[in-house]
């Protein structure tokens, strides 16, 4: 994505999250209204924001099934969290939270997890380098 301000995350993860689902629905030839919900690991607000717009690009509509487990996670408005959350803990969290009980209940059904990350370090942002994101998916179906 070329994102080389270390506190925009989201940013620099949103083009891999959006690699791993454009290509997981077309090795499967599946489209997003196969899943009862999509979720990112830790992209934030922005990071969110952006991965709806470049699926857009790519002909995949996921506003209405999807959302992003550091946006779930925290409270915007009383935390001051800013963007989201941070680190694979929010995916984790949230999933083995509310995301495992709604397939318990049965309100959910089929959902495509996408854990992201980043690869960085001090160094890396130190010499002014493009943050590589990293994103793997898991389809879960009861």
């Amino acid at each position: 994505m070329g994102i080389k301000d270390s506190s925009n995350m989201g940013a620099a993860m949103a083009g891999a999250a959006k690699d791993t689902l454009v290509c997981h629905l077309n090795d499967l030839n599946r489209k997003p209204s196969y899943y009862d919900a999509i979720f990112t690991g830790d992209l934030g607000i922005l990071g969110k924001d952006i991965l709806i717009d470049l699926a857009k690009e790519s002909n995949y509509d996921i506003q209405e099934i999807y959302n992003d487990c550091g946006v779930l996670m925290f409270d915007k408005e009383k935390q001051d969290t800013h963007c989201g959350g941070s680190g694979a803990g929010c995916v984790a969290s949230v999933f083995s939270g509310y995301i495992y009980n709604e397939l318990k209940k049965q309100k959910l059904k089929k959902v495509l997890l996408i854990a992201t990350g980043a690869l960085t370090n001090a160094t890396t942002a130190q010499q002014g380098e493009s943050i590589p994101g990293i994103a793997h998916a898991v389809s879960i179906e009861i």
